[in-house]
Protein backbone atom coordinates (compact mmCIF):
# COMPACT_ATOMS: atom_id res chain seq x y z
CA UNK A 1 0.00 0.00 0.00
CA UNK A 2 1.27 3.47 -0.88
CA UNK A 3 2.32 5.80 1.92
CA UNK A 4 -0.13 8.54 2.83
CA UNK A 5 1.34 11.86 1.73
CA UNK A 6 0.23 15.32 2.88
CA UNK A 7 0.76 18.18 0.43
CA UNK A 8 0.72 21.54 2.21
CA UNK A 9 -0.28 24.34 -0.12
CA UNK A 10 -1.82 21.70 -2.34
CA UNK A 11 -3.64 24.32 -4.40
CA UNK A 12 -0.54 26.50 -4.88
CA UNK A 13 1.90 26.67 -7.78
CA UNK A 14 3.96 23.61 -6.95
CA UNK A 15 1.50 21.82 -4.66
CA UNK A 16 -1.21 21.39 -7.28
CA UNK A 17 1.36 20.07 -9.73
CA UNK A 18 2.77 17.61 -7.20
CA UNK A 19 -0.80 16.42 -6.58
CA UNK A 20 -1.36 15.85 -10.31
CA UNK A 21 1.85 13.83 -10.60
CA UNK A 22 1.04 11.66 -7.58
CA UNK A 23 -2.48 11.11 -8.85
CA UNK A 24 -1.12 9.84 -12.17
CA UNK A 25 1.23 7.54 -10.25
CA UNK A 26 -1.76 6.35 -8.19
CA UNK A 27 0.00 7.34 -4.97
CA UNK A 28 -2.27 8.09 -2.02
CA UNK A 29 -2.17 11.73 -0.86
CA UNK A 30 -4.26 14.45 0.71
CA UNK A 31 -4.25 18.22 0.36
CA UNK A 32 -3.45 20.57 3.23
CA UNK A 33 -5.21 23.89 2.63
CA UNK A 34 -7.55 26.31 4.35
CA UNK A 35 -10.45 24.84 2.38
CA UNK A 36 -9.45 21.26 3.17
CA UNK A 37 -11.25 18.88 5.50
CA UNK A 38 -9.72 19.03 8.03
CA UNK A 39 -8.54 22.56 7.31
CA UNK A 40 -4.85 23.48 7.42
CA UNK A 41 -3.78 27.03 8.21
CA UNK A 42 -0.28 28.11 9.27
CA UNK A 43 -1.96 30.53 11.69
CA UNK A 44 -4.05 27.81 13.39
CA UNK A 45 -1.70 25.21 14.90
CA UNK A 46 -4.56 23.78 16.95
CA UNK A 47 -5.72 22.02 13.76
CA UNK A 48 -2.35 20.55 12.76
CA UNK A 49 -2.67 17.30 14.68
CA UNK A 50 -5.90 16.38 12.93
CA UNK A 51 -4.36 17.17 9.52
CA UNK A 52 -1.27 15.07 10.29
CA UNK A 53 -3.15 12.03 11.58
CA UNK A 54 -2.06 8.84 9.77
CA UNK A 55 0.35 10.83 7.54
CA UNK A 56 3.76 9.33 6.72
CA UNK A 57 5.28 11.98 4.43
CA UNK A 58 4.77 15.73 4.10
CA UNK A 59 5.57 18.24 1.37
CA UNK A 60 6.03 21.53 3.22
CA UNK A 61 5.40 24.83 1.48
CA UNK A 62 5.17 27.86 3.74
CA UNK A 63 3.14 30.97 3.01
CA UNK A 64 4.03 33.68 2.34
CA UNK A 65 7.76 32.79 2.46
CA UNK A 66 10.24 31.07 4.76
CA UNK A 67 12.10 34.38 5.04
CA UNK A 68 9.37 36.11 7.08
CA UNK A 69 10.19 36.54 10.80
CA UNK A 70 7.56 34.15 12.19
CA UNK A 71 8.36 31.27 9.82
CA UNK A 72 11.00 29.48 11.89
CA UNK A 73 8.80 29.24 15.00
CA UNK A 74 5.92 27.82 12.98
CA UNK A 75 8.15 25.36 11.13
CA UNK A 76 9.68 24.22 14.44
CA UNK A 77 6.24 23.63 15.96
CA UNK A 78 4.99 21.83 12.86
CA UNK A 79 8.05 19.56 12.73
CA UNK A 80 7.72 18.74 16.44
CA UNK A 81 4.06 17.78 16.02
CA UNK A 82 4.82 15.76 12.88
CA UNK A 83 7.58 13.84 14.62
CA UNK A 84 5.39 13.07 17.64
CA UNK A 85 2.69 11.72 15.33
CA UNK A 86 5.10 9.39 13.52
CA UNK A 87 5.72 11.24 10.25
CA UNK A 88 8.69 9.57 8.53
CA UNK A 89 9.68 12.00 5.74
CA UNK A 90 9.66 15.76 5.20
CA UNK A 91 10.27 17.49 1.87
CA UNK A 92 10.74 21.25 2.31
CA UNK A 93 10.40 23.84 -0.45
CA UNK A 94 12.93 26.58 0.26
CA UNK A 95 14.41 29.54 -1.58
CA UNK A 96 17.87 30.05 -3.02
CA UNK A 97 20.12 32.44 -1.15
CA UNK A 98 17.70 33.17 1.68
CA UNK A 99 19.63 32.96 4.96
CA UNK A 100 16.37 33.20 6.93
CA UNK A 101 14.96 30.26 4.99
CA UNK A 102 18.08 28.27 5.84
CA UNK A 103 17.14 28.55 9.52
CA UNK A 104 13.97 26.65 8.66
CA UNK A 105 15.97 24.18 6.59
CA UNK A 106 18.13 23.37 9.62
CA UNK A 107 15.02 22.70 11.70
CA UNK A 108 13.93 20.08 9.17
CA UNK A 109 17.43 18.66 8.72
CA UNK A 110 17.96 18.31 12.48
CA UNK A 111 14.49 16.91 13.15
CA UNK A 112 15.50 13.26 13.28
CA UNK A 113 13.06 12.58 10.44
CA UNK A 114 14.13 11.69 6.89
CA UNK A 115 14.26 14.86 4.80
CA UNK A 116 14.89 16.46 1.42
CA UNK A 117 15.35 20.21 0.95
CA UNK A 118 14.53 21.82 -2.39
CA UNK A 119 15.80 25.34 -2.96
CA UNK A 120 14.10 26.95 -5.94
CA UNK A 121 14.83 29.98 -8.09
CA UNK A 122 12.11 32.48 -9.05
CA UNK A 123 9.17 30.64 -10.60
CA UNK A 124 8.45 31.27 -14.26
CA UNK A 125 4.78 30.98 -13.30
CA UNK A 126 5.02 34.34 -11.50
CA UNK A 127 4.48 35.80 -14.97
CA UNK A 128 1.16 34.05 -15.60
CA UNK A 129 -0.40 32.81 -12.33
CA UNK A 130 -0.13 35.93 -10.19
CA UNK A 131 2.35 38.66 -9.26
CA UNK A 132 3.15 40.02 -12.76
CA UNK A 133 0.05 38.85 -14.64
CA UNK A 134 -2.05 42.00 -14.23
CA UNK A 135 0.88 44.19 -15.32
CA UNK A 136 1.46 42.04 -18.41
CA UNK A 137 -2.22 42.27 -19.33
CA UNK A 138 -2.06 46.05 -18.85
CA UNK A 139 1.06 46.18 -21.02
CA UNK A 140 3.20 47.91 -18.41
CA UNK A 141 5.46 46.35 -15.78
CA UNK A 142 7.23 48.50 -13.20
CA UNK A 143 9.86 46.93 -10.93
CA UNK A 144 12.66 48.10 -8.65
CA UNK A 145 16.09 48.33 -10.26
CA UNK A 146 17.48 44.80 -10.56
CA UNK A 147 21.16 44.35 -11.39
CA UNK A 148 21.32 40.56 -11.16
CA UNK A 149 20.24 37.97 -13.70
CA UNK A 150 17.92 35.18 -12.55
CA UNK A 151 17.82 31.49 -13.60
CA UNK A 152 14.00 31.26 -13.63
CA UNK A 153 12.68 27.74 -12.92
CA UNK A 154 9.45 26.19 -14.20
CA UNK A 155 7.14 25.04 -11.38
CA UNK A 156 6.58 21.80 -13.29
CA UNK A 157 10.26 20.92 -12.90
CA UNK A 158 10.07 21.65 -9.18
CA UNK A 159 6.98 19.48 -8.84
CA UNK A 160 8.64 16.54 -10.58
CA UNK A 161 11.65 16.75 -8.25
CA UNK A 162 9.32 16.99 -5.23
CA UNK A 163 7.26 13.99 -6.32
CA UNK A 164 10.37 11.85 -6.72
CA UNK A 165 11.70 13.06 -3.37
CA UNK A 166 8.45 11.95 -1.74
CA UNK A 167 8.37 8.54 -3.39
CA UNK A 168 12.04 7.48 -3.80
CA UNK A 169 14.30 6.86 -0.82
CA UNK A 170 17.49 7.79 -2.73
CA UNK A 171 16.65 11.49 -2.43
CA UNK A 172 16.66 11.41 1.38
CA UNK A 173 19.29 13.64 2.97
CA UNK A 174 19.78 15.69 -0.21
CA UNK A 175 19.65 19.46 -0.75
CA UNK A 176 18.67 20.22 -4.32
CA UNK A 177 19.14 23.71 -5.72
CA UNK A 178 16.94 24.05 -8.76
CA UNK A 179 17.51 26.52 -11.60
CA UNK A 180 16.40 26.84 -15.17
CA UNK A 181 18.91 26.40 -18.02
CA UNK A 182 19.67 30.11 -18.58
CA UNK A 183 20.28 33.40 -16.78
CA UNK A 184 17.85 36.14 -17.76
CA UNK A 185 17.08 39.67 -16.67
CA UNK A 186 13.48 40.49 -15.84
CA UNK A 187 13.53 42.83 -18.84
CA UNK A 188 14.62 39.98 -21.12
CA UNK A 189 11.89 37.75 -19.69
CA UNK A 190 9.23 40.37 -20.42
CA UNK A 191 10.69 40.89 -23.89
CA UNK A 192 10.34 37.17 -24.67
CA UNK A 193 6.72 37.20 -23.52
CA UNK A 194 5.99 40.37 -25.50
CA UNK A 195 7.50 38.90 -28.67
CA UNK A 196 5.56 35.67 -28.29
CA UNK A 197 2.15 37.28 -27.75
CA UNK A 198 2.92 39.95 -30.37
CA UNK A 199 1.93 42.77 -28.08
CA UNK A 200 4.15 45.48 -26.57
CA UNK A 201 4.80 45.36 -22.84
CA UNK A 202 6.53 48.44 -21.45
CA UNK A 203 9.20 47.67 -18.86
CA UNK A 204 10.33 50.30 -16.37
CA UNK A 205 12.66 50.17 -13.37
CA UNK A 206 12.47 52.67 -10.50
CA UNK A 207 14.42 53.02 -7.27
CA UNK A 208 13.21 50.98 -4.32
CA UNK A 209 11.95 53.97 -2.35
CA UNK A 210 9.64 55.03 -5.18
CA UNK A 211 8.57 51.43 -5.73
CA UNK A 212 7.55 51.00 -2.08
CA UNK A 213 5.62 54.29 -2.22
CA UNK A 214 3.80 52.97 -5.28
CA UNK A 215 2.91 49.72 -3.48
CA UNK A 216 1.49 51.64 -0.54
CA UNK A 217 -0.57 53.78 -2.91
CA UNK A 218 -2.05 50.54 -4.22
CA UNK A 219 -2.80 49.61 -0.57
CA UNK A 220 -0.62 46.50 -0.62
CA UNK A 221 -0.44 45.07 2.94
CA UNK A 222 2.70 46.00 4.89
CA UNK A 223 3.78 42.38 5.42
CA UNK A 224 3.66 41.85 1.64
CA UNK A 225 5.63 45.05 1.12
CA UNK A 226 8.28 43.84 3.57
CA UNK A 227 8.63 40.57 1.67
CA UNK A 228 8.83 42.27 -1.74
CA UNK A 229 11.51 44.61 -0.42
CA UNK A 230 13.44 41.65 0.99
CA UNK A 231 13.26 39.63 -2.21
CA UNK A 232 14.33 42.47 -4.47
CA UNK A 233 17.08 43.87 -2.27
CA UNK A 234 18.49 40.72 -0.65
CA UNK A 235 17.81 37.72 -2.88
CA UNK A 236 18.26 39.54 -6.18
CA UNK A 237 21.62 41.06 -5.29
CA UNK A 238 23.60 38.67 -7.49
CA UNK A 239 24.12 35.85 -4.99
CA UNK A 240 22.02 33.48 -7.11
CA UNK A 241 23.45 34.48 -10.47
CA UNK A 242 24.63 31.00 -11.45
CA UNK A 243 23.18 27.76 -12.81
CA UNK A 244 23.10 24.31 -11.21
CA UNK A 245 22.64 20.87 -12.76
CA UNK A 246 20.40 19.45 -10.02
CA UNK A 247 17.34 19.26 -12.30
CA UNK A 248 19.36 17.17 -14.76
CA UNK A 249 20.67 14.96 -11.94
CA UNK A 250 17.22 14.16 -10.60
CA UNK A 251 15.09 14.15 -13.77
CA UNK A 252 17.70 12.97 -16.29
CA UNK A 253 16.79 15.79 -18.66
CA UNK A 254 17.39 19.48 -19.15
CA UNK A 255 15.18 21.89 -17.19
CA UNK A 256 12.39 23.64 -19.08
CA UNK A 257 13.65 26.82 -20.76
CA UNK A 258 11.92 30.18 -20.47
CA UNK A 259 11.13 30.05 -24.19
CA UNK A 260 9.44 26.66 -23.74
CA UNK A 261 7.47 28.01 -20.79
CA UNK A 262 6.36 31.06 -22.80
CA UNK A 263 5.26 28.97 -25.78
CA UNK A 264 3.22 26.62 -23.59
CA UNK A 265 1.68 29.42 -21.53
CA UNK A 266 0.72 31.38 -24.65
CA UNK A 267 -1.41 28.42 -25.74
CA UNK A 268 -3.54 28.72 -22.59
CA UNK A 269 -4.68 32.22 -23.55
CA UNK A 270 -3.96 33.61 -20.09
CA UNK A 271 -2.05 36.56 -21.61
CA UNK A 272 -4.91 37.46 -23.96
CA UNK A 273 -7.05 40.50 -23.25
Amino acid sequence: MDSKILILGGTGKTGKRVAEILQKKKVSFCIGSRNGNPSFDWDKPENWKSVLKNIEKVYITFQPDLAVPEASKKIQLFVDIAKNLGVKKLVLLSGRGEKEAQVCEKIVINSGIDWTVIRASWFMQNFNENFFLDSILEGNLILPKIIALEPFIDANDIAEVVALSLTQKKHTGKIYELTGPQLLSFKDAISLISKSIERPIAYQEVNMTDYLIMLREYQIPEDSIWLINYLFTEVLDGRNEFLTDDVQKVLNRQPISFEEYVAKTKMTGVWNF
